[in-house]
């Protein structure tokens, strides 16, 4: 309070901090540290000498959070990278076991806020859409390259747009696309008007960003790394912003906090899975009105944590 406000707002640093119940001394990964919002907010917390190992593919990111982070010194350690590749990354970076993970998922704000990269339809910019901008894969290749049918089984399946197939149709007439405001438009008169409050090419630039980014995959990647490295006690903290992430984290601390994972059919078990987690949140947290008054981004965050278990702990069913 008092401070001169940032260009970053962490959503939902205060749950997450007191989620990861910090100490001094833990040492923390943040696999999506962004500009360091909730990286300052954990080295605060874990001060005098607990260490982040802060991981991010877009390199314009991790300018911001170096220059965000270097009072910290040499407790603030960066890294470049996806996070799918988690262990290898710690294990690079020497840090061994961890107290905490925390992944932010999603686009950030410095991305959206930046026309030339393309995520957004507010402003015109190229069809880009990269995280990481030496990735091969562009929206502009996935616009005017894929099959219709491709490109609707897509927006259909990670942007949940029910018009997939019109909207598909209406793309590959409009072709070539070059920029956001040209997709935006072929899009909208496909659908028409604003539905429930959105704009009508939310459903396909979210689709777009996802297949870009390869996020659902990389995320079910990420997840039972992050497990693995974790002391007994350890938590990891998962922020999502719509369904298919949160679906892929809540399942996944689901089937964690099972001994058995077996079909129901099957009268003995014949897996062999350990429980490995604790869900510490019954439901999923979500900001506050005050806190989504001051930043409308947190309106769609959810939160969940989970604790690991001691080796061989007993089976623990899921409150998710």
């Amino acid at each position: 309070m008092g401070e001169p406000e940032r260009l970053h707002v962490p959503v939902l640093l205060d749950e997450v901090l007191a989620g990861l119940r910090l100490a001094p001394g833990q040492n923390v990964v943040d696999g999506t540290v962004g500009m360091g919002g909730h990286a300052r907010g954990i080295l605060e917390r874990t001060a005098p000498d607990g260490r982040l190992l802060g991981i991010d593919r877009d390199p314009n990111a991790l300018a911001v959070a170096a220059e965000e982070l270097a009072e910290f010194g040499s407790r603030a350690v960066l890294r470049r990278g996806e996070f799918r590749h988690l262990g290898e990354i710690v294990a690079e970076a020497g840090l061994g076991r961890v107290d905490g993970v925390l992944l932010d998922l999603g686009v950030s704000s410095l991305q959206l806020d930046r026309p030339e990269r393309g995520f957004s339809f507010q402003e015109e910019g190229p069809l880009d859409m990269r995280m990481d901008p030496s990735a091969p894969l562009t929206a502009e290749e996935i616009v005017n390259q894929w099959p219709a049918d491709e490109l609707a089984d897509l927006i259909y399946a990670y942007g949940e747009e029910r018009h997939s197939r019109r909207v598909a149709r209406a793309i590959v007439a409009a072709r070539p696309l070059r920029t956001t405001g040209e997709l935006a438009r072929a899009v909208s008169r496909a659908v028409g008007g604003r539905s429930g409050g959105i704009h009508p090419a939310t459903r396909t630039f979210q689709a777009l960003r996802i297949a870009v980014n390869a996020e659902l995959e990389s995320l079910e990647e990420v997840l039972p790394q992050a497990v693995a490295l974790l002391r007994p006690g350890g938590r990891l903290a998962v922020i999502a912003f719509h369904s298919l992430e949160d679906r892929i984290v809540k399942q996944f601390m689901a089937r964690e906090a099972r001994d058995c994972i077996c079909p129901p059919r099957l009268p003995v078990c014949v897996c062999g899975h350990q429980a490995t987690l604790r869900p510490v949140t019954r439901k999923p947290l979500r900001a506050t009105e005050a806190e989504v008054a001051r930043n409308p981004r947190s309106r769609s965050a959810r939160l969940r944590i989970a604790e690991r278990l001691e080796a061989q702990e007993g089976a623990q069913e899921s409150e998710s």
